[in-house]
């Protein structure tokens, strides 16, 4: 009895597997039927199936996308605020270095490259205030970190 119980559960797993394969079967004939009757009907970018497939392709990539923004975002930040100190520390170090040699140093205004790493920074400071639309703030390093980490990747 326990044997005949066994090859009806089994026969009717046999079944039900057949019966899934048949369904899986018929569903990929009818995408395959469909993708052709819109091949047919609208031009390749306008297919809907292809752009309902797309959609779903961009839904999927956005958040990683949008971490990979603010990673990037986070690097470049580092990426000035430790050029702006070994730049500044090593203008200062040049400019006494100057002077105890009795070098005249140059101002500011003089320095050409030291004028557009400013500019440099500025603009860049204004483009995370902007960001944050919140022009207050201080600009300072770490007021600075604390701005583009709180601004948004646009677009959500």
């Amino acid at each position: 009895m326990g044997d005949h119980n066994f090859r009806h559960n089994h026969q009717a797993i046999d079944g039900l597997v057949n019966l899934l394969t048949k369904s899986n079967h018929e569903l990929t004939m009818v995408q395959y039927k469909l993708d052709k009757e819109f091949q047919q009907i609208y031009p390749d970018n306008a297919n809907p199936m292809k752009l309902v497939s797309r959609i779903k392709k961009v839904q999927e990539d956005l958040p990683i996308l949008k971490e990979q923004c603010r990673e990037l975002l986070a690097a470049k930040q580092d990426l000035i605020d430790k050029a702006s100190a070994i730049l500044v520390g090593n203008r200062n170090l040049v400019q006494r270095m100057q002077a105890s040699l009795g070098i005249p140093i140059a101002n500011e205004s003089e320095d050409a490259s030291f004028a557009n790493f400013k500019q440099v920074i500025d603009e860049w400071t204004v483009q995370v205030r902007s960001r944050t639309r919140d022009e207050d703030h201080d600009s300072n390093s770490e007021d600075i970190n604390k701005l583009l980490f709180s601004a948004i990747v646009q677009g959500n």
